[in-house]
Protein backbone atom coordinates (compact mmCIF):
# COMPACT_ATOMS: atom_id res chain seq x y z
CA UNK A 1 0.00 0.00 0.00
CA UNK A 2 2.92 2.35 0.66
CA UNK A 3 3.96 2.38 -3.03
CA UNK A 4 0.39 3.18 -4.04
CA UNK A 5 0.30 6.09 -1.60
CA UNK A 6 3.76 7.31 -2.67
CA UNK A 7 2.71 7.11 -6.32
CA UNK A 8 -0.46 9.06 -5.60
CA UNK A 9 1.50 11.73 -3.73
CA UNK A 10 3.97 12.12 -6.61
CA UNK A 11 1.42 11.92 -9.45
CA UNK A 12 -1.36 13.99 -7.91
CA UNK A 13 1.20 16.28 -6.27
CA UNK A 14 2.64 17.27 -9.63
CA UNK A 15 -0.89 17.78 -10.93
CA UNK A 16 -1.70 19.95 -7.90
CA UNK A 17 1.03 22.56 -8.33
CA UNK A 18 -1.38 24.90 -10.09
CA UNK A 19 -3.91 24.46 -7.29
CA UNK A 20 -1.58 25.23 -4.39
CA UNK A 21 1.32 27.18 -5.92
CA UNK A 22 0.26 28.80 -9.17
CA UNK A 23 2.65 31.75 -8.73
CA UNK A 24 5.57 29.38 -8.10
CA UNK A 25 4.58 27.39 -11.19
CA UNK A 26 4.55 30.57 -13.29
CA UNK A 27 7.99 31.53 -11.94
CA UNK A 28 9.38 28.10 -12.81
CA UNK A 29 7.88 28.27 -16.29
CA UNK A 30 9.57 31.64 -16.81
CA UNK A 31 12.88 30.42 -15.36
CA UNK A 32 13.07 27.03 -17.13
CA UNK A 33 11.08 27.69 -20.28
CA UNK A 34 7.95 25.85 -21.36
CA UNK A 35 9.77 22.89 -22.92
CA UNK A 36 11.96 22.17 -19.91
CA UNK A 37 9.05 22.64 -17.49
CA UNK A 38 6.83 20.25 -19.47
CA UNK A 39 9.67 17.74 -19.73
CA UNK A 40 10.35 17.78 -15.99
CA UNK A 41 6.61 17.68 -15.24
CA UNK A 42 6.20 14.68 -17.57
CA UNK A 43 9.09 12.71 -16.09
CA UNK A 44 7.88 13.22 -12.52
CA UNK A 45 4.26 12.46 -13.51
CA UNK A 46 5.23 9.25 -15.29
CA UNK A 47 7.32 8.13 -12.32
CA UNK A 48 4.36 8.77 -10.00
CA UNK A 49 1.97 6.98 -12.35
CA UNK A 50 4.24 3.92 -12.59
CA UNK A 51 4.53 3.84 -8.79
CA UNK A 52 0.78 4.10 -8.24
CA UNK A 53 -0.02 1.46 -10.86
CA UNK A 54 2.57 -0.92 -9.42
CA UNK A 55 1.49 -0.14 -5.85
CA UNK A 56 -2.16 -0.69 -6.73
CA UNK A 57 -1.28 -4.03 -8.32
CA UNK A 58 0.63 -5.06 -5.20
CA UNK A 59 -2.22 -3.98 -2.92
CA UNK A 60 -4.66 -6.06 -4.98
CA UNK A 61 -2.63 -9.20 -4.21
CA UNK A 62 -3.64 -9.00 -0.55
CA UNK A 63 -7.02 -7.21 -0.59
CA UNK A 64 -8.58 -5.70 2.50
CA UNK A 65 -12.35 -5.63 2.09
CA UNK A 66 -13.89 -2.60 3.78
CA UNK A 67 -17.40 -3.02 2.40
CA UNK A 68 -19.21 -5.02 -0.27
CA UNK A 69 -21.19 -2.78 -2.62
CA UNK A 70 -24.55 -4.03 -3.87
CA UNK A 71 -24.51 -5.32 -7.48
CA UNK A 72 -26.69 -2.47 -8.77
CA UNK A 73 -23.94 0.02 -7.92
CA UNK A 74 -21.73 -1.62 -10.55
CA UNK A 75 -24.42 -0.89 -13.15
CA UNK A 76 -24.73 2.69 -11.93
CA UNK A 77 -20.93 2.99 -12.08
CA UNK A 78 -21.09 1.85 -15.71
CA UNK A 79 -23.47 4.68 -16.47
CA UNK A 80 -21.25 7.19 -14.65
CA UNK A 81 -18.17 6.02 -16.55
CA UNK A 82 -20.06 6.48 -19.81
CA UNK A 83 -20.65 10.12 -18.80
CA UNK A 84 -16.96 10.40 -17.83
CA UNK A 85 -15.84 9.20 -21.27
CA UNK A 86 -18.13 11.71 -23.00
CA UNK A 87 -16.68 14.47 -20.83
CA UNK A 88 -13.13 13.34 -21.65
CA UNK A 89 -13.96 13.38 -25.37
CA UNK A 90 -15.50 16.86 -25.00
CA UNK A 91 -12.18 18.08 -23.60
CA UNK A 92 -10.50 17.28 -26.92
CA UNK A 93 -13.22 18.15 -29.44
CA UNK A 94 -12.84 21.92 -29.88
CA UNK A 95 -15.81 24.21 -29.43
CA UNK A 96 -18.31 21.89 -27.78
CA UNK A 97 -21.26 23.23 -25.87
CA UNK A 98 -20.31 20.76 -23.17
CA UNK A 99 -17.00 22.59 -22.60
CA UNK A 100 -18.79 25.94 -22.76
CA UNK A 101 -21.17 24.75 -20.03
CA UNK A 102 -18.73 23.04 -17.63
CA UNK A 103 -15.46 24.80 -18.46
CA UNK A 104 -13.14 21.88 -17.71
CA UNK A 105 -14.68 18.64 -18.97
CA UNK A 106 -11.45 16.65 -18.49
CA UNK A 107 -11.34 17.34 -14.76
CA UNK A 108 -15.08 16.77 -14.42
CA UNK A 109 -14.63 13.49 -16.31
CA UNK A 110 -11.90 12.39 -13.88
CA UNK A 111 -14.17 13.34 -10.98
CA UNK A 112 -17.04 11.29 -12.43
CA UNK A 113 -14.74 8.33 -13.22
CA UNK A 114 -13.31 8.34 -9.69
CA UNK A 115 -16.75 8.56 -8.07
CA UNK A 116 -18.02 5.68 -10.22
CA UNK A 117 -15.13 3.44 -9.21
CA UNK A 118 -15.30 4.51 -5.57
CA UNK A 119 -18.95 3.51 -5.17
CA UNK A 120 -18.55 0.22 -7.04
CA UNK A 121 -15.49 -1.06 -5.18
CA UNK A 122 -15.10 -1.69 -1.48
CA UNK A 123 -11.50 -2.77 -1.05
CA UNK A 124 -9.09 -0.51 0.84
CA UNK A 125 -6.75 -0.04 -2.14
CA UNK A 126 -9.73 1.00 -4.30
CA UNK A 127 -10.89 3.48 -1.67
CA UNK A 128 -7.39 4.97 -1.40
CA UNK A 129 -6.85 5.18 -5.18
CA UNK A 130 -10.24 6.43 -6.31
CA UNK A 131 -10.80 8.52 -3.19
CA UNK A 132 -7.50 10.34 -3.81
CA UNK A 133 -8.42 10.99 -7.44
CA UNK A 134 -11.88 12.19 -6.44
CA UNK A 135 -10.47 14.57 -3.82
CA UNK A 136 -7.89 15.90 -6.27
CA UNK A 137 -10.49 16.38 -9.02
CA UNK A 138 -12.84 18.26 -6.69
CA UNK A 139 -10.03 20.60 -5.65
CA UNK A 140 -8.69 21.04 -9.19
CA UNK A 141 -12.12 21.71 -10.67
CA UNK A 142 -12.88 24.36 -8.04
CA UNK A 143 -9.45 25.95 -8.54
CA UNK A 144 -9.79 25.95 -12.34
CA UNK A 145 -13.26 27.50 -12.25
CA UNK A 146 -12.01 30.14 -9.79
CA UNK A 147 -9.14 31.01 -12.17
CA UNK A 148 -11.69 31.27 -15.00
CA UNK A 149 -13.85 33.68 -12.99
CA UNK A 150 -10.86 35.83 -12.03
CA UNK A 151 -9.70 35.99 -15.66
CA UNK A 152 -13.30 36.45 -16.88
CA UNK A 153 -12.67 33.47 -19.17
CA UNK A 154 -15.50 31.84 -21.06
CA UNK A 155 -15.43 29.01 -23.56
CA UNK A 156 -17.09 29.50 -26.92
CA UNK A 157 -19.75 27.03 -27.98
CA UNK A 158 -19.59 25.91 -31.57
CA UNK A 159 -22.00 23.92 -33.64
CA UNK A 160 -24.10 21.17 -32.03
CA UNK A 161 -22.33 18.82 -34.47
CA UNK A 162 -19.26 19.13 -32.24
CA UNK A 163 -21.27 17.93 -29.25
CA UNK A 164 -22.59 14.99 -31.27
CA UNK A 165 -19.01 14.17 -32.25
CA UNK A 166 -17.88 14.32 -28.61
CA UNK A 167 -20.76 12.07 -27.53
CA UNK A 168 -20.12 9.53 -30.31
CA UNK A 169 -16.37 9.45 -29.62
CA UNK A 170 -17.01 9.16 -25.87
CA UNK A 171 -19.53 6.33 -26.28
CA UNK A 172 -17.24 4.43 -28.68
CA UNK A 173 -14.24 4.84 -26.36
CA UNK A 174 -16.35 3.80 -23.35
CA UNK A 175 -17.62 0.68 -25.16
CA UNK A 176 -14.11 -0.31 -26.27
CA UNK A 177 -12.76 0.17 -22.77
CA UNK A 178 -15.70 -1.37 -20.88
CA UNK A 179 -16.02 -4.47 -23.06
CA UNK A 180 -12.40 -5.13 -24.01
CA UNK A 181 -9.60 -2.84 -22.77
CA UNK A 182 -10.56 -2.79 -19.08
CA UNK A 183 -10.15 -6.55 -18.87
CA UNK A 184 -6.99 -6.60 -20.99
CA UNK A 185 -5.25 -3.74 -19.16
CA UNK A 186 -6.65 -3.85 -15.63
CA UNK A 187 -7.60 -7.52 -15.35
CA UNK A 188 -11.22 -6.82 -14.38
CA UNK A 189 -14.04 -7.33 -16.88
CA UNK A 190 -16.94 -5.10 -15.83
CA UNK A 191 -19.31 -6.69 -18.39
CA UNK A 192 -18.51 -10.37 -18.53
Amino acid sequence: MSYLILGLVVFLGTHSVRIVADDWRSAQLARLGEGAWKGLFSVVSIAGFVLLVWGFGQARLDPVVVWTPPRWLAHFAGLLTLVAFVLLAAAYVPGTRIKAAVGHPMILGVKTWALAHLIANGRLADIVLFGAFLGWAIADYASSRRRDRIADRTYAAGSPVRDVAAVLIGVAAWAAFAFWLHGALIGVRPYG
